[in-house]
């Protein structure tokens, strides 16, 4: 069995017996998706660098196990997220960050804000300002909605392989990021009315 990244074909045979050169080709063709991924999900190089480093030290020790159930990359992406979680938590010391926003009467939680920012011209819901503002609202996320969003919407992977690679059913990664997008509109909500106004001038 074999699966095509690229360049090269993985073979998953000859990585399940762990040789080194097969490894040295998984690392190659994943390395920079799961340090993107740690980085955006840890806002912190050191961090970042740490998650790679260990995603890859597990991904070896347990080469035999894997199953071929999914890619390899989707596999990483899981050991990837997982420590990045895991590492969170132990920044947060036991806190947990819920999602805020004004409870209704019937018990559900809407945004506080909502912006339509449709009307702006795409160079300025592209620009770098802009970008940067999305990276600093997606920080705002709960770990497990940032996460979603990160390997749903960033990293592009299907609705299957996200779910897969957080080990969640589709339904509950689809929960996930309805809750990352209505959060990241909010956040954003201010910023884009101010950019609105500013355009009306």
């Amino acid at each position: 069995m074999s699966e095509t990244n690229n360049q090269e074909t993985l073979n998953l045979e000859a990585l399940r017996k762990k040789d080194k050169r097969a490894f040295a080709l998984l690392v190659d063709q994943n390395s920079d998706h799961i340090y993107r991924l740690a980085l955006r999900l840890t806002g912190n190089t050191q961090d970042a660098e740490d998650v790679v480093q260990e995603t890859f030290i597990k991904a070896y020790k347990n080469l035999d196990k894997f199953e071929g159930r999914s890619k390899v990359s989707t596999w990483l992406y899981r050991i990837a997220t997982n420590e990045a979680l895991m590492m969170l938590r132990k920044r947060k010391d036991g806190i947990t960050h819920i999602d805020e926003g004004i409870e209704t009467d019937e018990g559900e939680t809407m945004p506080i804000q909502i912006v339509d920012w449709c009307c702006l011209p795409e160079r300025e819901i592209m620009s770098d300002e802009s970008r940067q503002m999305l990276k600093k609202a997606a920080m705002q996320l709960s770990d497990a909605n940032r996460a979603a969003f990160l390997l749903r919407d960033v990293e592009g992977l299907s609705t299957q392989d996200a779910a897969a690679a957080l080990d969640i059913s589709e339904s509950a990664l689809k929960v996930r990021l309805m809750r990352a997008r209505m959060q990241l509109r909010e956040e954003l909500s201010e910023y884009f009315a101010h950019r609105m106004a500013e355009e009306d001038l």
